[in-house]
């Protein structure tokens, strides 16, 4: 009797960790489109468009846990030369992986990623909902498009795409 009363209790409590979890994640499912990307600076509390004022870009967190960002700065042209087509690198960010949702944070387990640095790793955000806009913020770290500017926070906002 007590295993019966004890087995009950530890599916139920799986039942809401995994009902919990799965609403956690289903606050972000779907496709965003990228409004804006800020960055501010640690060392001066500089905040600056580095993507320009009106960047390009989509999220999509899909229903089997996957996730893809593809993030670009406005007004990029194509490359003519090795060097321009070097540049066009600090002006996209790309990558894809697992992602987890628990509270205002997600997780994504970065597979593929415009950044090899990136692959194997992962990368916490944090974000809130605000009707339809969806607002994130990284945590301070070294970005590798703008590696000059030391500690960066990006700010970055999406809209849930119709």
């Amino acid at each position: 009797m007590f295993r019966q009363v004890l087995m009950g209790g530890l599916i139920a409590a799986c039942l809401t960790a995994s009902t919990a979890f799965g609403a956690d994640q289903n606050r972000v499912l779907g496709t965003w489109k990228l409004v804006s990307y800020n960055v501010e600076v640690q060392s001066s509390g500089a905040k600056m468009p580095m993507m320009g004022q009106h960047p390009t870009g989509y999220a999509a967190f899909l229903p089997d846990g996957h996730v893809f960002f593809i993030l670009t700065a406005e007004a990029r042209k194509p490359a003519k030369t090795e060097q321009e087509r070097a540049e066009l690198l600090s002006t996209v960010v790309a990558y894809t992986g697992t992602y987890t949702v628990e509270g205002d944070k997600w997780t994504t387990h970065v597979e593929v990623a415009w950044n090899p640095e990136w692959v194997g790793t992962a990368q916490v955000r944090s974000f809130t909902l605000n009707g339809k806009y969806l607002e994130v913020l990284t945590p301070w770290r070294i970005m590798p498009n703008w590696a000059d500017k030391g500690m960066t926070r990006s700010i970055i906002t999406f809209e849930r795409a119709q």
